[in-house]
């Protein structure tokens, strides 16, 4: 009999792939396609390539076909959150998707919280204040009496419009619409009183639908294109980190996770949002998990800071390789000038070194000088970061949570799996890299009925991917640079 394969389309910030599963006691991965992504700007403004993506996804799909040689059984599609398209009354998209780094939702918090205070909006939402939240990308728009919102007649994430072109069926997808910041946790409905307050449209917002329900089946003109058969689209956790959380491979539920990426997503499960007056003053956020859970989390600016310089140096002609600016990192010299990673000025593309070394010149530290250095540098400050995120996570649970799971791409970083274990004290478990992708897997699974539960899935992971684990070390180095990293957190945060 022939085992069941699943076709994961993956989309992030920087790449997409399209991933085979194929299901029997293990799951097997085979990446059959891969592309990149990324910003692309005209004028003074940024999109995305919303129709080449499109067309690498059916690139990807009849590759699948072609590979799956008739067991494919479903595919699914999990992208990066609040990103959007919207749709005109005939269907069809208007205009290109912008960017979340695009800078016209610059200022658009102070404006929107002079309007709906800021403690209304997230007693609402519970969703941590980020001027590129989907919230403020639609309120600059309404500033702007954009005639793209004037005309909207749909809202789609960008998982969901992709869901659309591949099935027909309109709908939101549960985890992707919490992270709009359009959507109230409390009432687990779209915050109808909160966009009426602020003059957004609410008949563009669509049925919110559960992970891990089949969709419908594959439109027939995208079956006859791609050589495909008419499979099951599947929603699974439609936000990236809410795949990717799925394959943690945990054995009971106090743990930590990071997603680690382009973006941290450092966190845990809850099975009800944590709404009050701390988790808003330390920013938490409320996002939706699969199978009934919150994921309760902070967003971290991640790989990003090293991403950007990576393009910047090969620009200049070093082509780094990532494990080549890790082993650069170990010869720099430790705990040597820090930054804080949530300042805005890194928020966006270009420039990333000079940004870096700017704010250590402002800060009054050492300005790093060497590539190490500056690696070395984004590194520690990060495992800092996790250090104060942990804290907060354990006051605001009341839970031990002495486990830290790191999946996806920064889980083949072995320096910085190594900070997070020396400055938190925890256990850290690094793997499966390709979290987003199993996740969106096994939910397709479930969905599908060939596993029962969440946890026959993790069990699943558990078995068929290595994972490595670090243990703390000497924690007294990190110490006191956390005092120092504090201080320096703070008076940021108080610009």
């Amino acid at each position: 009999m022939t085992k069941p394969s699943f076709l994961a389309i993956d989309l992030g910030a920087e790449s997409g792939r399209a991933i085979l599963g194929h299901i029997d006691d293990h799951l097997v991965l085979d990446e059959v396609h891969r592309f990149p992504n990324g910003p692309v700007r005209v004028g003074d403004h940024i999109h995305w390539d919303v129709l080449r993506l499109w067309s690498e996804i059916q690139n990807g799909l009849r590759i699948a076909s072609d590979h799956s040689a008739g067991s494919l059984a479903g595919m699914g599609l999990d992208a990066w959150g609040v990103d959007f398209g919207l749709l005109d009354s005939s269907e069809r998209l208007i205009g290109n998707p912008y960017h979340y780094r695009d800078s016209r939702t610059n200022g658009m918090i102070e404006s929107v919280c002079r309007i709906v205070p800021r403690e209304k909006i997230y007693d609402q939402t519970g969703i941590q204040f980020m001027q590129l939240n989907t919230l403020f990308q639609l309120f600059a728009m309404r500033q702007e009496n954009d005639p793209a919102l004037q005309n909207a007649r749909v809202f789609l994430t960008m998982p969901d419009l992709f869901n659309f072109w591949l099935t027909g069926r309109k709908a939101n997808e549960f985890t992707i619409s919490t992270t709009t910041q359009c959507y109230n946790s409390r009432k687990k409905e779209w915050a109808l009183e909160l966009l009426a307050a602020l003059d957004i449209p609410q008949s563009i917002f669509q049925p919110v639908i559960q992970p891990g329900i089949a969709l419908e089946q594959l439109r027939r003109s995208v079956a006859e294109e791609t050589s495909c058969a008419r499979i099951p689209v599947v929603a699974v956790g439609c936000h990236d980190t809410a795949s990717a959380v799925a394959a943690v491979p945990a054995e009971d539920a106090d743990f930590i996770y990071i997603s680690s990426g382009t973006w941290s997503l450092i966190g845990i499960e809850s099975d009800e949002p944590i709404i009050d007056a701390r988790s808003l003053s330390y920013n938490l956020t409320n996002e939706g998990g699969v199978c009934n859970k919150i994921r309760f989390l902070k967003n971290i600016m991640g790989m990003w800071l090293l991403q950007e310089s990576r393009r910047e140096w090969a620009k200049a002609g070093k082509n780094y390789s990532y494990d080549d600016l890790t082993s650069l990192a170990t010869q720099a010299p430790p705990l040597k000038s820090l930054i804080f990673v949530g300042d805005d000025r890194f928020l966006l593309p270009g420039n990333m070194v000079q940004r870096i070394k700017e704010f250590c010149r402002e800060t009054n530290q050492p300005v790093p000088q060497t590539d190490g250095e500056v690696v070395r540098c984004i590194l520690e400050s990060l495992a800092l970061e996790y250090r104060w995120n942990t804290m907060k996570l354990r006051e605001l649970s009341g839970r031990s949570l002495p486990v830290i799971h790191i999946i996806g791409g920064g889980s083949r970083n072995f320096l910085l799996n190594q900070f997070t274990a020396d400055v938190t004290g925890c256990m850290v478990m690094a793997g499966p890299v390709e979290a987003t992708a199993i996740g969106n897997i096994v939910m397709q699974a479930i969905a599908l009925g060939y596993l029962p539960s969440l946890a026959e899935a993790r069990a699943l992971v558990r078995r068929s991917f290595d994972v490595s684990s670090y243990q703390p070390g000497n924690t007294s180095l990190w110490d006191e640079a956390y005092i120092r990293y504090f201080k320096l957190r703070k008076q940021e945060k108080l610009k």
